[in-house]
C-alpha cells in the first residue's frame, strides 16, 4: 500500500523537479527520497519520473498521480485539522491567500477585528494570482482564499462577500466624457490594464459587454498602483475597482475618477475546500470581511 509519506515525497519532487531540492523540502536525505519514490513506482507498476543527470521530468502518468496525490494529501490534512478543530476550531495557524487586487485593500481593514475576535488564531498571508491560489488550496498549501468571480472554481466551497463595481480613472486633464459615463460613451475605448494572468484584466474588459472595450497593447501593468501612476502622467485611462478606490488607491494622485454604475461588477468571494473542518470559522471571517467593506464604502 502506498503511504502518505511516499506521496508527500513524490509531490515534492513534482514541484521541485529536482531530487536534492525535494529532499531538502521533506527534511530527508536524497537517497531516502529516491528509494521511497522507487518503491512507489514498483507498487504502481509504472514509471512516474524520467531521471537524467541534469533534470527530472514527470511522465504523463506521473503528472496524473501527482495531481491525485495532492488531493489525497489535502484531505489527509483536513482529517488532522478536523481532529484539532474539535477542541480549538478558532486557534492555530490559518493560511489565507488573496489576489493582489483584493488582499491589500480589504485585509488590513478587517484584520484588527479578526485579531480581536480570534486572539489565538495565527494568520499567514499569501498574495498570488487566482490560478495559483486555487492550486494552493487543493494542494493543502492554503486553507482559505480571497478571489473574484467570474472564474471557474470547480468544486470549491465559497461565500460571496460583496459585488465590486468600477470607476473610470482618467488623467488630471480629464477625458471628453460625461461625469457618469455610460456604455455608449465608452464604445471602442482602449484601456491600460493589468498584465494577462490577473483576473481583473479579464473582468475589466467585460465590465461593459456591449461597449467593445479593448486593452492598450502597448502597456500592461503588474499592479494597480502602477496603473494609477501611468494614468496620473496622462498616458491613458483605466478601470479601477470600487474597493481600490474606497481604499484610497488613487488618493493624492490627481487622477480624475468617474463612477460607472452601469458596469458589470466582479463578485468577491471567500473560498475553501468543501472537506475543510473549519468552514464555521471561515463563515465568521467572511462576516468580518463584509463588515470591513461596508465601513470602507461608508467612509468613501
Amino acid at each position: 500500500m502506498i503511504t502518505l509519506r511516499q506521496m508527500r515525497f513524490f509531490v515534492a519532487l513534482a514541484e521541485e523537479l529536482n531530487f536534492s531540492r525535494a529532499a531538502e523540502v521533506c527534511f530527508v536525505t536524497q537517497p531516502t527520497l529516491s528509494s521511497a519514490i522507487a518503491e512507489m513506482e514498483a507498487m504502481l507498476g509504472v514509471q512516474l519520473a524520467e531521471r537524467t543527470k541534469r533534470s527530472v521530468l514527470l511522465t504523463p502518468v506521473g503528472e496524473e498521480i501527482a495531481l491525485r496525490a495532492r488531493g489525497i494529501l489535502a484531505q489527509a490534512d483536513d482529517l488532522m485539522e478536523a481532529a484539532k478543530a474539535a477542541g480549538h476550531p478558532e486557534a492555530g495557524p490559518l493560511r489565507l491567500g488573496a489576489i493582489p487586487t483584493v488582499g491589500p485593500f480589504l485585509i488590513p481593514r478587517a484584520l484588527p477585528a479578526i485579531r480581536a475576535d480570534f486572539p489565538d488564531l495565527k494568520l499567514y498571508l499569501r498574495e498570488e494570482l487566482t490560478e495559483s491560489l486555487l492550486d494552493g488550496l487543493w494542494a493543502g498549501r492554503l486553507d482559505v482564499i480571497l478571489i473574484a468571480l467570474p472564474f471557474d472554481l470547480g468544486q470549491v466551497a465559497y461565500e460571496t462577500l460583496f459585488l465590486d463595481g468600477y470607476h473610470l480613472a482618467a488623467p488630471p486633464e480629464g477625458e471628453d466624457l460625461p461625469p457618469i459615463p455610460t456604455s455608449g460613451d465608452l464604445e471602442g475605448l482602449q484601456l491600460m490594464l493589468l498584465e494577462p494572468g490577473h483576473c481583473l484584466q479579464r473582468h475589466a474588459l467585460k465590465a461593459f459587454p456591449d461597449a467593445h472595450l479593448a486593452q492598450d497593447e502597448s502597456f500592461a501593468a503588474t499592479s494597480l498602483s502602477t496603473l494609477v501612476s501611468m494614468v496620473s502622467e496622462g498616458l491613458g485611462i483605466t478601470l479601477l475597482p470600487d474597493l481600490a478606490v474606497d481604499a484610497g488607491a488613487a488618493r493624492g494622485m490627481g487622477v480624475d475618477l468617474r463612477p460607472l454604475p452601469e458596469a458589470c461588477p466582479r463578485e468577491v468571494v471567500l473560498a475553501w475546500r468543501p472537506s475543510s473542518a473549519r468552514a464555521p470559522l471561515f463563515a465568521k471571517l467572511a462576516a468580518h470581511f463584509r463588515e470591513a467593506r461596508a465601513e470602507m464604502a461608508a467612509r468613501g
